[in-house]
């Protein structure tokens, strides 16, 4: 089971200035008893991330519909942004070799993967000289219908590849989407595409485990069944009321005390380069679940502590400075991979004695080197009373990845109740999104695109 380690929140390590006492921690048991009863009620229904990991019947329509591509295509294209994007991309670096669309087809587990997650032309055209359309499956994800980058990313996709989308544009297309409505529903119906849903109650930065991660998953070669496995373990782990035997509740209220103590940045930094764009997900799925400008009752509270990404121990050499001599602002949670699936030996030979930068590592192993840095972050932060607490993988596994997605979305769930904020909407996106449509001549959105340019209306007096 993944385990939380949070004594580099309390006080008897950190000192009083930031550090938690235990009678303090305590004394949030009844918030957060009230907290979960409120969360219960609506699990499952509104909140239909909890229902995911049992969904079995949609693992096997994903894995019969998916094999008469799996036959046939050695690449996908994923089209998402946001989590449909971030959830594909945090599971392939983790569960497959990091570069493994470089290795040859007989030892991939699975299909080539490119995400396009972005607009950028330049990027795109890079992605797009490496493909073979008549060897490749585009997955297209958004359950609006709507987004514009991935309706973008499919019509640039369309306009290259013509001559073999064209006329073949079902053999070559496949969409995840809300089930009933959209306009990427109704095209999957017209087209007669295949497509996979994405519950109506499931928001997309909680969708990882639901069609838009299991079906690019599956084309990786990616074990989705073990994935959900982890998910449902980590769903009894976390369905108690008690904080102090809840991990993701004792994690969020931790955070939650230390930001009402001034500390409103929130690192998540893995010790694994494979986990790197896990970090990327937390932080949409942090970000637009908590920062909100209303609570439930109308008031404007503007909360919200920011996340931020790390990668340990890449950023020992650069955020690490920050974090022990700057402000008292942070908390950052490490993730620490107990046993790697690879040994590196760091032997040498006798002509290296001589150099004690070398001779000390010698006959240790690049695995004990990580985690020794891991630990020795934690302690020199303690050192300067600052906060941190550590999630502790078994392995990198399918199994241990699911329990910590489903770790970090019930601990965002519980802390959307402690603020007493909805965290499963993202008002403050659709705007940009309005303004968006209106630039770009989307049918009524006319009002939108006169008030744009009045707050667009800049003075070249303050540009140089």
């Amino acid at each position: 089971m993944v385990k939380l380690d949070y004594n580099y929140c309390m006080a008897d390590y950190i000192g009083d200035r930031l550090g938690i006492c235990e009678k303090e921690l305590a004394s949030y048991e009844n918030k957060v008893k009230k907290a979960h009863n409120a969360l219960m009620e609506k699990a499952g229904k509104e909140l239909g991330f909890y229902n995911l990991p049992y969904d079995r019947d949609n693992v096997k329509y994903i894995k019969e519909t998916l094999k008469k591509y799996k036959d046939k295509y050695d690449t996908q294209v994923v089209l998402g942004i946001g989590g449909s994007g971030l959830g594909p991309a945090a599971l392939q670096s983790s569960l497959l070799n990091y570069i493994s669309n470089e290795l040859p087809k007989e030892k991939r587990k699975g299909m080539r993967t490119y995400i396009i997650d972005n607009v950028d032309p330049e990027w795109f055209s890079d992605i797009m000289e490496v493909i073979d359309p008549k060897n490749t499956l585009f997955v297209m994800i958004s359950k609006s219908g709507s987004t514009a980058e991935t309706a973008a990313d499919f019509l640039a996709c369309f306009t290259k590849f013509r001559d073999v989308l064209g006329s073949n544009l079902k053999e070559h297309l496949v969409v995840v989407t809300d089930p009933q409505k959209g306009e990427l529903r109704r095209m999957a119906n017209e087209f007669g595409l295949d497509s996979f849903p994405i519950p109506e109650n499931v928001g997309g930065r909680f969708s990882v485990l639901s069609s838009v991660g299991l079906v690019p998953g599956e084309l990786m070669g990616i074990d989705i069944e073990a994935l959900l496995d982890g998910a449902a373990d980590m769903d009894k782990a976390t369905r108690k009321g008690d904080l102090f035997s809840n991990m993701a509740y004792l994690s969020a209220t931790i955070e939650y005390i230390l930001y009402l103590k001034g500390v409103n940045i929130s690192v998540l930094m893995p010790y694994s380069t494979k986990l790197g764009k896990w970090a990327d997900w937390y932080v949409q799925l942090w970000a637009e679940s908590l920062g909100k400008k209303v609570d439930r009752d109308g008031a404007y509270v503007y909360v919200g502590p920011t996340p931020l990404k790390g990668v340990g121990a890449t950023d020992q050499h650069s955020q690490v400075q920050l974090f022990k001599e700057g402000p008292y602002d942070k908390v950052i949670t490490f993730i620490r991979v107990e046993k790697f699936k690879n040994t590196v030996n760091l032997d040498g030979d006798d002509k290296f004695k001589n150099y004690s930068s070398l001779s000390y590592l010698m006959g240790h192993t690049m695995n004990e080197l990580i985690n020794a840095e891991e630990m020795a972050t934690e302690a020199a932060l303690a050192k300067e009373g600052k906060p941190s607490k550590t999630l502790i993988l078994p392995e990198i596994n399918e199994y241990y990845i699911g329990q910590m997605i489903f770790f970090f979305e019930v601990a965002t769930a519980i802390s959307g109740e402690l603020y007493n904020i909805n965290a499963f909407d993202q008002p403050g996106v659709e705007e940009g999104k309005n303004f968006t449509y209106a630039l770009l001549g989307r049918n009524g959105y006319e009002e939108k695109k006169k008030e744009f340019e009045t707050l667009y209306n800049k003075s070249s007096k303050f540009i140089m």
